[in-house]
């Protein structure tokens, strides 16, 4: 078998990454066989799949999404419990969106479809976000756990984004800077700000995401 990665853990685990599922069980299973008295093998579960629901009616909500889908949506085929609603937000343009969480199998009938739901026709697409903290603005810590300084995520100055002047041609990512503090034999561009989607620092981490999902 292949082993990809091999590191150790803040809080005293290593850490393994095969080139398949059928290897890394079978490495959990040598390893228990051969180890168990002193160590234990987990492997590590994947994230079921969240997809969003775009434009949802107001009147649609985490209770009564279920039985409105199956009802309205007979060709899906869905059934009890394949939906597991999670939660909705609200856009900048007011959009309400509708997120849910769907097993792997249920989420590739829905690719390339879309969902009745009352009078609408709602688009579903795969919902992937980075938390990022705009204190920073590094990505994947709460508040309470933050101990950067205030940091500009446009320009990376020592300020609130509220209160940056700084024109697009001085705008600064400080992800992709640090990237480059530790990676100086690859570096990439860091000429926009931390807020863009196509940064690079940004792309990385949803894609991160992504392979811990079971697509």
């Amino acid at each position: 078998m292949g082993i990809n990665t091999f590191k150790s853990l803040k809080n005293g685990n290593v850490l393994f990454e095969t080139n398949s599922k059928e290897e890394i069980e079978a490495l959990g299973k040598v390893a228990n066989v051969k180890c168990g008295d002193e160590l234990e093998a987990n492997i590590h579960k994947l994230r079921n799949p969240r997809r969003v629901i775009i434009n949802t009616p107001e009147d649609i909500s985490t209770e009564n999404l279920e039985d409105t889908l199956i009802a309205q949506n007979p060709d899906h085929n869905w059934k009890k419990k394949d939906v597991k609603e999670k939660f909705s937000y609200e856009t900048k343009k007011h959009i309400r969106n509708l997120v849910v969480v769907l097993g792997a199998k249920t989420r590739k009938l829905l690719l390339q479809k879309k969902v009745n739901l009352r009078w609408l026709i709602c688009k579903i697409e795969d919902y992937v976000v980075a938390n990022k903290f705009f204190k920073c603005p590094t990505f994947n810590h709460r508040f309470r756990d933050c101990r950067g300084e205030e940091t500009c995520p446009l320009c990376v100055g020592r300020h609130k984004l509220r209160e940056c002047t700084a024109f697009p041609t001085e705008f600064k990512s400080i992800n992709c800077l640090m990237y480059n503090k530790y990676n100086q034999n690859k570096t990439i561009c860091t000429n926009h700000s931390s807020l863009d989607k196509n940064c690079s620092s940004f792309q990385a981490i949803l894609e991160k995401y992504r392979q811990n999902i079971d697509y």
